[in-house]
């Protein structure tokens, strides 16, 4: 493995940067199984999370693969980067103001922007969330779901009971085996959860969506120059899609260089050489590039991007300038 080391005066030492390049791994927090968010196929994790966990070992120590995941449950995501277990958790976690008020950790930044939606049977004859009112619903411990239910059923004046189950795949199981009528989550993990089923066809995911769910990359509040490489390893993604897409077609290759030579001189600012931000992009690619190989049209999954869209194309990703 190549330690990438800085080649410039930083402004201070980053005592998180300084532990995981003496361990010689990142190590970061994930769910314990979704497709196309964080997954472990037998070989390799894969999903959304995990590849932004790999543009962050990529920039700290120069190797992608330089990752030590740890699968967790919902209720515990934020624990490890409490305790200083972790440097980084990335396990579709919404960012939300309580969060950070309980917690000493601060999200770096959105990753996916996503609602709570709804799996229920496609036989099901259920075409709207009110249709499900007095019914058991499969929710995950240690989410927003529960407070989501509660507020958009009580501002209608209905209810619903929520079945609180340890792990995804317990959610899943109590959905799929008849104990509730839905399966309440993110939509994007919906999608995967789905997928998992042994009869896909048979289930949908409601159109609507009743929450605001900003899944987002969080870290320990105590080193606000790993918070700046993380939120900048983020930012890039999004910014080189921005550079890809106004330079056209045939040209995404001159874009990725600007890109990354526009932000690799920053880099001494937070103990990174310069070369940081080619390797990322070659580790990972531009935030589409994520996107489409974990939950668009490649993955098989073909979840719109929606407001995963860059800003020029009605989406709420906007790219922060480089320089």
């Amino acid at each position: 493995m190549t330690t990438a080391t800085a080649t410039a005066t930083t402004r201070t030492t980053s005592p998180t940067l300084d532990a995981v390049r003496d361990r010689g791994a990142l190590r970061a927090v994930v769910s314990r199984g979704i497709l196309g968010l964080s997954q472990y196929d037998g070989g390799r994790w894969t999903g959304l999370d995990t590849d932004v966990a790999r543009a962050v070992a990529a920039a700290a120590l120069g190797d992608p693969e330089a990752v030590r995941w740890l699968p967790t449950d919902p209720a515990e995501r934020l624990d490890p980067l409490a305790a200083g277990e972790a440097e980084l958790t990335v396990c579709n976690l919404t960012w939300t103001l309580g969060r950070e008020a309980r917690w000493p950790v601060l999200f770096a930044g959105v990753t996916c922007y996503d609602g709570e939606g709804f799996l229920v049977r496609a036989d099901s004859g259920i075409e709207d969330p009110a249709q499900l009112a007095g019914a058991r619903l499969a929710v995950q411990a240690g989410t927003t779901s529960a407070a989501n239910l509660a507020a958009w059923y009580g501002r209608r004046g209905l209810s619903v009971e929520p079945v609180t189950f340890p792990t995804p795949a317990a959610a899943l199981a109590g959905y799929a085996g008849g104990e509730c009528v839905a399966y309440v989550l993110d939509r994007t993990a919906l999608a995967g959860e789905r997928a998992a089923l042994p009869d896909p066809e048979a289930h949908r995911v409601l159109d609507t969506s009743i929450s605001r769910e900003p899944m987002a990359a969080a870290v320990r509040d105590s080193d606000p120059h790993w918070y700046r490489l993380c939120r900048w390893v983020l930012q890039l993604l999004v910014a080189a899609e921005h550079h890809v897409d106004e330079a056209g077609p045939g040209r995404r290759a001159e874009a990725l260089a600007e890109a990354a030579r526009l932000a690799g001189p920053h880099g001494s600012a937070v103990g990174l050489d310069e070369g940081w931000a080619a390797r990322v992009l070659d580790a990972v690619g531009t935030y589409a590039d994520v996107y489409e190989r974990n939950l668009g049209g490649a993955s098989g999954l073909g979840v719109p991007r929606g407001l995963n869209e860059l800003w020029t194309r009605g989406g709420l990703h906007y790219a922060v300038p480089l320089h």
